[in-house]
């Protein structure tokens, strides 16, 4: 009870920490690995468009938090009011004209093709049965798929455009400022001449805010005249051009001379590994409270279904105990995640870190619930009988002689799934939740490196899979000593 009254408080202190009053705050939510528009730089997501709302905010006396998440989030979080504007390089469509209003454009850009300087493509005539990747959700990606073909969808540009590196694509179609940045950081590459298409860039905002549309509208007009728009796109331009070419690795360095550049840009410049600590702290953080609320969820499941599998009791509970499970267990984890965060706690502004715990608890509950009853049950029967002939009660034997043995049958298979648990928590990024994943993401949207992040990830992952084993195994061992 002291442990459950624990969870309780801290849920509730990190609830009403979360639930702050932001009447005179604005939320922008992007994409924070598409320079110029938006990238992290230091501890802030700087670039075209966050400098563009931030202006404006201070004209209209608001303060703005700006939230990293995915791309192909950034429209539903202005949708279901969990931003005020998405601001990520956004591309007007009819479709998405259909889910929220758009300001005026702030400008018209292109969609280009990279490929490698050695590539037979040399047009987008080409094109037609190639290899293509895109970002997913971007116009590159509905117009490849329209124009010319199925392409290949990456979570991010950065990805994409390591995989053409790679040799995995034949060609990658992206916004025109980040393909010249890509190119730019990567000698190998090239961008073909003729743009595939043209498009306008605008900041999304939800149909239910026409007053905020109307104020943004009014202030980007304001800007346009004045030429201090033209300024600070010139100016982002100009910082990224300068810092890629200074950041580009030449091909002509041996293979320790460029492994030991990559360290250098990747981890120690501008001090990025801080990204892979900061993120490795909230991981760490929303597995540890996940597993203490999946363990509480599924001790009461998995009780109850025993309960009611040996007694015939409790059997609305038992009901509503199966179709948690089967819900549960029968859809992704990343799916139950946004639906919470987008869908349930919509209205509310609730800590993210909050969240991912909740999130991640719900669905651990489900699989340490069937894996503690798999513990119960395999306990021989005779044992409860053993305790209730003694007098003692149902909940006393349970208590007493089948959950200290059912605990000892399911210590591996608890071990493992807490161990997925951690691993599971990397799709946090779908909610602007910087964990290590996403750390490892920023690095790689800074210096266009796939190889090095993706690796110091890993391996930070698996150091710590091994230290909970060999904890898991000595647990084991007092356990067995005490038979």
């Amino acid at each position: 009870m002291r442990l459950f009254s624990t969870i309780l408080l801290t849920v509730a202190t990190l609830f009403f920490y979360g639930c702050e009053d932001s009447a005179k705050k604005l939320v922008m939510v992007t994409t924070a690995t598409f320079p110029p528009y938006e990238y992290v730089s230091g501890d802030k997501i700087d670039g075209i468009d966050p400098e563009i709302i931030i202006r404006i905010s201070e004209r209209l006396g608001y303060s703005v938090e700006i939230q990293d998440m995915s791309f192909d989030s950034v429209l539903a979080a202005v949708q279901s009011g969990k931003a005020d504007i998405a601001a990520s390089g956004i591309t007007v469509t009819e479709e998405r004209k259909k889910k929220v209003d758009f300001t005026t454009p702030y400008v018209i850009a292109e969609q280009l093709i990279i490929v490698k300087n050695d590539s037979p493509i040399k047009s987008a005539a080409d094109l037609m049965k190639k290899r293509i990747g895109v970002q997913h959700g971007t116009t590159g990606d509905s117009y490849v798929t329209e124009n010319i073909g199925e392409p290949e969808r990456y979570k991010e540009a950065p990805t994409a455009v390591a995989a053409l590196i790679a040799g995995k694509l034949d060609a990658v179609v992206i916004d025109s400022e980040p393909a010249k940045v890509y190119v730019s950081r990567n000698p190998g590459l090239k961008l073909l001449k003729k743009p595939l298409t043209y498009e306008e860039y605008a900041f999304a905002v939800s149909k239910d805010n026409p007053e905020l549309l109307k104020k943004i509208n009014t202030e980007l007009i304001k800007m346009q005249q004045s030429g201090e728009l033209e300024s600070i796109i010139k100016h982002y331009k100009e910082i990224n051009s300068e810092s890629s070419q200074n950041g580009a690795i030449s091909d002509n360095k041996t293979f320790l001379e460029r492994i030991k550049d990559s360290f250098q840009t990747n981890f120690a410049k501008n001090n990025r590994y801080m990204y892979l600590v900061k993120g490795f702290i909230v991981t760490l953080e929303v597995t540890f409270f996940a597993v203490i609320l999946g363990i509480i969820i599924g001790f009461t499941v998995a009780v109850i279904r025993s309960c009611a599998d040996q007694t015939g009791k409790l059997k609305i509970a038992d009901m509503l105990c199966k179709i948690y499970l089967t819900v549960i267990r029968g859809t992704p984890v990343v799916v139950q995640l946004m639906i919470i965060y987008f869908v349930i706690f919509s209205s509310v502004n609730v800590d993210k870190v909050l969240v991912a715990i909740v999130a991640f608890g719900i669905n651990s509950g489900a699989y340490v619930a069937e894996i503690i009853r798999g513990g119960i049950m395999a306990v021989d029967k005779g044992q409860m009988e053993a305790g209730r002939s003694l007098g003692l009660s149902y909940i006393q034997s349970m208590k007493s002689i089948i959950l200290p043995q059912a605990f000892k049958n399911v210590l591996p298979a608890l071990g493992n799934e807490f161990i997925v648990l951690l691993k599971e928590t990397s799709v946090s990024g779908y909610i602007a939740l910087q964990d290590l994943t996403k750390g490892g993401d920023i690095i790689r949207s800074q210096t266009y490196d796939a190889f090095l992040p993706l690796i110091a990830v890993a391996l930070i992952y698996l150091a710590v899979v091994i230290f909970l084993s060999y904890m898991l195994g000595i647990l084991e061992k007092r356990l067995k000593k005490n038979e």
